[in-house]
């Protein structure tokens, strides 16, 4: 009896040390990218400061073999961010109708600084993540996910007004999981020293879906300065025209329409514009063109100066007149106009 239970003893030694060491042929992990959410970064002022916005990658593990509840598995990934239309990394761009492209740039970190790339790309690397697969949880998913970080950024004064739209690309050289896994009994092990090598299974990618990324530029228009309009010391007796000009300054979106009026200002008398000093008035007149032929005023589509945006600093002048009128006693005399930027 001694004899067969040594025998029986000595069995199940070698039935363990076949256990620790070799993995289970029959065993495989696999890892998947499950969602991501799309970039959405909203309203984009070109003239203004960068937006930001992020997404969320989702992926998903499983671990099913033989025996798989005394198996653990390790697990290292790369969770690739694919290229845009134009096979960009960075930066990537967004289009419009109008095939104005917007950059933008998505990072592996919160501070915006690591560039989010693809497997063996040397200049912009995907992100490095590890799981791992406990005892008692074969067939089982194991879950987890990755903030994407987006950044358009400042100092793209040449988009247009309109909703652009982009794609990340999926598939297996774009958005994409890469692994490498070890197979380790009772969970006792190591993680592969990379995504592509040191598992104990060959690595393995699996494709990604495509991401839209969206974002929208509104018409705006920013009044910077407006000088005075000096007539000068005119003389009283006002038997001729009196010339002079001011300029007024804005930015405007790109493409952007726009109308700038001005108003008859503080003194008036009905469409009449009037400088008043002490309790006086000299008639003046402001025009669109240097022949003081076109009135400006502030009736939309009738006598407003029209004007496109470029993205950069436009300059307007405005063509000033005293006219020939009565006499006027000796002071100062002036005036407040209210310009108005309608787009």
């Amino acid at each position: 009896m001694q004899a067969v239970a040594m025998k029986w003893l000595a069995l199940m030694l070698l039935a363990l040390t076949a256990l620790f060491a070799a993995p289970r042929a029959e065993a495989v992990t696999t890892c998947g990218i499950t969602s991501i959410t799309n970039l959405a970064f909203g309203a984009v002022d070109p003239t203004g400061t960068s937006v930001d916005t992020t997404a969320t990658i989702n992926y998903s593990c499983t671990y099913t073999g033989f025996l798989g509840i005394l198996y653990g598995s390790y697990i290292t990934m790369c969770v690739s961010l694919g290229q845009d239309d134009l096979g960009n990394l960075a930066p990537r761009t967004m289009i419009d109708p109008l095939g104005d492209r917007m950059q933008y740039n998505v990072y592996k970190d919160a501070t915006r600084t690591a560039i989010w790339g693809v497997v063996n790309n040397v200049t912009y690397a995907p992100l490095t993540v590890t799981a791992q697969v406990p005892l008692l949880t074969a067939g089982n998913a194991i879950t987890g996910s990755v903030v994407a970080y987006g950044r358009v950024p400042a100092g793209q004064s040449s988009l247009s007004p309109g909703n652009y739209t982009g794609t990340i690309t999926g598939g297996t050289t774009g958005t994409a999981l890469t692994y490498s896994y070890n197979e380790a009994l009772l969970s006792i092990g190591t993680y592969p020293a990379s995504c592509t090598a040191g598992g104990t299974a060959a690595a393995a990618t699996v494709a990604g879906p495509s991401t839209s990324v969206t974002a929208s530029v509104a018409p705006k228009c920013t009044l910077a300065t407006a000088t005075d309009l000096n007539f000068g010391s005119v003389p009283g007796l006002l038997r001729t025209n009196t010339d002079q000009t001011s300029l007024i300054r804005a930015t405007c979106t790109n493409r952007a329409a726009y109308q700038v009026g001005l108003s008859n200002g503080q003194n008036a008398s009905g469409s009449v514009r009037r400088m008043a000093g002490g309790g006086r008035f000299v008639t003046y007149e402001l025009y669109r063109d240097a022949q003081r032929t076109l009135r400006w005023g502030s009736a939309l589509n009738t006598d407003t100066q029209p004007g496109t945006g470029s993205g950069s600093e436009q300059t307007l002048t405005v063509y000033g007149r005293v006219p020939i009128q009565s006499a006027a006693v000796a002071g100062t005399y002036s005036d407040v106009v209210t310009i108005t930027v309608t787009y």
